[in-house]
């Protein structure tokens, strides 16, 4: 598979290992984002369970780290990821602009966003933040969170000032009070939230959270569905895995993350369900509930329909034999 230059400003780890991941076969490459959003990702390439499911083949496997749901679409759309991990309205976001991408497969039903603030900026409501300063990543899910929850208050992204900053970096800026607000995700927002004082989730909503979505592109899916039913295999082995062992995903998750090990539990214990994977209906009607925000906020080409692209974009099909025939993970 000829190999294109990656996109700028995903670091020079990312570069090294793409070196390395290519030097070992003469065979083709599937490449997967790992994402600390992501914690099934993390197991299985702690693991190498996916080199693994493709140690009889000519695949090579390469991992490459998305830092948001945006970084994951600019991977998908460039073609330098066959498999990557967004929030579901991210994924409709693109699949209506053209990426040819598709949704077979729900990583988490995360609660890992909420806005927040400290204590002493004043910022008790989101009608609060009108005039202010929020950090937020353009095209995650943090960012359309943002979005909703300025609408329930009768605003709208014109009432604030959005500074677009990558989710560390908008960490930062709040810690440094270069912004007013942040439009969080985890792990980074309960880090912050357990080890800075002050620091307040003053906005929380699940329901506003639209779920983690993997996403397949469609060549890979028709060109080499044995080896994308690899990696779902491994995604749901990895999923069983995580249930039954929470404390050591727990573990995974700090580890990769850098994180303290209290700040991974809240994320992986308290604010992530593992227990569907399958896309479906509620998936469906909250991407239909928010396909209109796309369209309202310029975020879509004028041609493209959001609404309509939601039935392009998920396919349960694909992998439900693959999940109703999985056993229970393991080492």
């Amino acid at each position: 598979m000829e190999r294109r230059q990656f996109l700028r400003g995903t670091g020079a780890t990312i570069g090294g290992s793409l070196l390395a991941g290519c030097a070992g076969s003469d065979g083709r490459t599937v490449t997967v984002d790992y994402a600390y959003y992501n914690p099934v990702s993390l197991v299985l390439r702690e693991k190498g369970w996916l080199a693994e499911a493709f140690a009889e083949t000519d695949v090579d496997v390469e991992w490459v780290l998305s830092l948001g749901s945006n970084q994951a679409n600019e991977y998908s759309q460039g073609g330098e990821a066959e498999v990557a991990s967004t929030a579901g309205i991210a994924a409709l976001m693109a699949r209506s602009n053209g990426v040819p991408i598709t949704t077979p497969y729900v990583y988490s039903e995360p609660e890992w966003t909420a806005l927040v603030t400290f204590a002493e900026t004043g910022i008790e409501s989101v009608a609060d933040l009108e005039g202010k300063r929020v950090a937020a990543t353009r095209g995650t899910d943090p960012y359309f969170f943002l979005l909703q929850a300025l609408d329930d208050a009768g605003l709208s992204e014109d009432d604030v000032e959005v500074v677009h900053l990558q989710h560390p970096e908008g960490q930062s800026a709040l810690v440094g009070g270069d912004v007013d607000a942040w439009a969080g995700l985890d792990p980074h927002m309960a880090e912050l939230e357990l080890e800075h004082d002050g620091a307040e989730l003053f906005f929380r909503e699940p329901a506003y959270n639209t779920y983690g979505f993997l996403n397949f592109l469609d060549g890979f899916l028709a060109d080499h569905p044995e080896d994308a039913r690899r990696v779902l295999e491994t995604y749901e082995r990895g999923r069983r895995w995580a249930i039954d062992n929470p404390e050591a995903t727990a573990g995974i998750l700090a580890s990769e993350s850098e994180m303290s090990e209290a700040v991974a539990e809240r994320v992986f214990t308290k604010r992530t369900d593992l227990s569907e994977p399958i896309p479906g209906d509620p998936h469906r009607d909250l991407l239909a509930d928010l396909a209109p925000i796309l369209e309202r906020e310029g975020l879509v080409t004028d041609d493209a329909d959001p609404a309509g692209s939601i039935d392009d974009l998920l396919d349960p099909e694909f992998a439900s034999e693959t999940v109703s025939d999985a056993g229970s993970g393991g080492e």
